[in-house]
C-alpha cells in the first residue's frame, strides 16, 4: 500500500492534458523496457476529456499502442451499443482514433453477450486470468458523490469478496442499476493507481477518501491502492474540501 499523492490543477482541462501526458510518458518507459503495458481505464466526463486529450497527443507519442493491453475498471450491463457504456465512449473519445491492436482492447462482456451481470463477471474474469497479466500497470479510476470507486458501491457486499476478480453488481443506486466491476483484490494488483476527479460535486467525497481516518464501507475509494504509486489528479473544485 502507498500513500496517495494529490495534485490539484487549475482546471479540468489541465487535469486531462497533465494525465494524458503522463500516461504516454509511463507507457513510453515500459516499452522500453521490453514490456507489454497493462492499462485499465474508466468512464465519465474527465475520462472522455483525457481519452480524447490522449487521442490528440499520440501523433508525436513514441508509444506503440498496438503493443498496450487495454482493460476496463468496470462497465455498465446495457447493450454493446449503449452510449452509456465506458468502452464505447473510450472508443468515440480515443480508441478509434490511435492504431491500437483490437485484439489487445479487452471489454467487459455487455449484456448483448452475457445473460446477467454475475455471468458477465465469470467472462471477464476468464479474459483476464487468460490473458497471463498478472497485475496492471496502470488503473485509472473516477470517484461517484457516494464515495464509490469502479461500481464497488458504498455498503455493498461486493466489497467484501476476497475470491474474484470481478463482480457483478444489481440495483446501483447510480443508474443504470446492473454493472459489472473488478474487486478490490483485483484492482490492488496495480503498480500504479491514479484518481481522476473534477467538479464541486466531487469535493465532499474526496475529502472523504482523502481523509485520516474513515471507512471503506462508506468510502469505497479508501479501498484501492497501487502498489508502487497512488495519484489523487484533481481540479480545483473537487479539491474545495480538502
Amino acid at each position: 500500500m502507498t500513500d496517495p499523492r494529490t495534485l490539484v490543477h487549475d482546471s479540468a482541462d489541465n487535469l486531462a492534458e497533465d494525465v494524458a501526458s503522463r500516461l504516454l510518458t509511463v507507457l513510453t518507459a515500459m516499452q522500453a523496457e521490453g514490456r507489454v503495458p497493462q492499462i485499465a481505464l474508466t468512464g465519465g466526463s474527465i475520462a472522455d476529456k483525457i481519452h480524447a486529450e490522449v487521442a490528440r497527443q499520440t501523433p508525436g507519442s513514441p508509444v506503440h499502442w498496438d503493443r498496450v493491453d487495454i482493460w476496463w475498471g468496470d462497465e455498465r450491463f446495457v447493450p454493446r451499443d449503449d452510449p452509456q457504456r465506458n468502452a464505447l465512449q473510450a472508443r468515440h473519445a480515443m480508441l478509434d482514433h490511435i492504431p491500437v491492436n483490437p485484439a489487445r482492447v479487452h471489454e467487459i462482456p455487455s449484456s448483448d453477450d452475457a445473460e446477467s451481470p454475475d455471468a458477465a463477471a465469470v467472462m471477464y474474469s476468464d479474459a483476464l486470468r487468460n490473458s497471463g497479466a498478472d497485475h496492471f500497470d496502470v488503473v485509472m479510476l473516477g470517484l461517484g458523490e457516494n464515495g464509490h470507486v469502479a461500481s464497488l458501491m458504498p455498503h455493498f457486499p461486493q466489497l467484501h469478496v476476497t475470491d474474484r476478480i470481478a463482480v457483478g453488481v444489481t440495483d446501483s443506486p447510480k443508474p443504470p442499476p446492473d454493472r459489472v466491476s473488478l474487486t478490490f483484490d483485483t484492482l490492488n494488483r496495480t503498480r500504479e493507481v491514479w484518481f481522476v476527479v473534477a467538479g464541486a460535486d466531487k469535493a465532499e467525497a474526496v475529502a472523504r477518501a482523502l481523509a485520516p481516518e474513515g471507512s471503506v464501507d462508506d468510502t469505497p475509494a479508501r479501498g484501492v491502492h497501487g502498489r508502487l504509486r497512488t495519484h489523487w489528479f484533481i481540479d480545483l473544485d473537487a479539491a474545495s474540501r480538502l
